[in-house]
């Protein structure tokens, strides 16, 4: 029986055409023509008024942080139910992290938690990192309000969820700053890879600089600042322009994807979905639910043993010992959906059959 891959790589075929167009210039290092056409086609798609490709969505935060003036001892605020990329920069910066827990309604941040964090925080937090867990928009109506209120920059961590929509607008450009990633898993990749979206062009254009090392504009290496070598290949972007011509398209194949399982499993009392926030419409990159009864680990195995993929949920930073003196605002969602979730095989190749055979093997489980 073929290997069937949570979220593998989906190729439009015009990837090696536009690669061809990159070795025929020589312009194989960063920059050239097709770095610009990638951040040109993301503006395009996304409404974004300036772009910036980097090497991954990680090197994306940590540039937002670093063009917000995030310093050592400042207090960033966090989704704790997320992946560590969208956290670690805080540290880069020697910042202070104060994680916020989950609502069960979206499965993400929970304003309310946000509110009391702000009001018992130790001091006055400067950014809120918010990511869009699997795709799914967090509230952002009360959030970006809440941040508007407190004067707090919001850096958007759209990494999993580019081609989500909340109230008709794309995911990402809501807050001061965004993220999204093309890592190898992502629902369009270029084997690694990130973009930082803003409508402020001198933020854009301040971490284009932080991300080419810093060079002055001098005739010779010159350097005043720290930088970085954070900066896209020409050769990933010829990628990633082949894959922004088909994005809607794996969008949509997702969401028929999520509704394939929802028609085999809707039946089966103890599972939920992940749930979409009134106004949204996430891009469902992963189709992931909760088990009320069962351990998702033995269907995790149970799909092991016949060569199928799936994962847990992502287990929450505030209970990773990197992160075990931050602070927090808790409420026990995050980490029993860490317990009970389970993140099924998602990619834009499947088939209705290979949905219904994932299903037979869960059901096998369940039963």
């Amino acid at each position: 029986m073929k290997r069937i891959f949570l979220s593998p790589p989906h190729m439009s075929g015009k990837e090696q055409e536009y690669i061809n167009e990159v070795f025929k210039s020589n312009y194989i290092a960063p920059l050239g023509e097709f770095v610009d056409r990638f951040e040109q086609s993301v503006c395009d798609f996304t409404g974004s008024s300036y772009a910036l490709a980097t090497i991954n969505a990680t090197a994306a935060i940590h540039l937002a942080l670093r063009v917000l003036n995030i310093i050592k001892d400042d207090l960033v605020l966090c989704s704790s139910f997320t992946f560590i990329g969208s956290v670690s920069p805080v540290l880069y910066q020697n910042a202070e992290v104060f994680f916020i827990d989950s609502e069960k309604e979206t499965w993400n941040l929970s304003p309310k938690l946000l509110e009391d964090a702000i009001e018992k925080a130790s001091k006055r937090p400067k950014a809120l990192i918010l990511t869009h867990l699997y795709g799914q928009c967090a509230d952002l109506e009360k959030i970006v309000a809440i941040c508007k209120k407190h004067k707090i920059y919001l850096i958007e961590d759209a990494a999993e969820s580019l081609g989500a929509t909340f109230q008709g607008k794309q995911s990402g450009t809501f807050g001061d700053m965004g993220v999204y990633s093309f890592n190898g898993n992502k629902i369009l990749s270029t084997s690694g890879g990130g973009m930082l979206v803003s409508d402020n062009e001198a933020w854009i254009e301040k971490a284009r600089f932080y991300a080419t090392q810093a060079k002055e504009d001098a005739p010779y290496y010159e350097h005043k600042e720290l930088g970085y070598n954070y900066r896209m290949s020409n050769v990933l972007a010829a990628i990633g322009v082949a894959q922004m011509e088909v994005l809607q398209k794996r969008v949509d194949k997702c969401k028929e994807i999520f509704l394939w399982y929802q028609e085999e499993l809707n039946e089966i009392e103890e599972i939920r979905f992940m749930p979409e926030v009134k106004e949204s419409e996430g891009n469902r990159w992963l189709t992931t639910l909760s088990l009320c009864k069962t351990d998702p680990k033995k269907v995790i195995e149970h799909l092991q043993k016949n060569n199928i993929e799936s994962r847990l949920l992502w287990k929450p930073m505030h209970l990773q010992e990197l992160f075990e003196s931050s602070s927090k605002a808790l409420n026990g969602v995050s980490e029993e959906l860490f317990t009970q979730g389970l993140c099924l095989p998602s990619g834009t190749q499947l088939s209705r059959k290979d949905v219904g055979l994932i299903c037979q093997y869960i059901k096998e489980v369940l039963a």
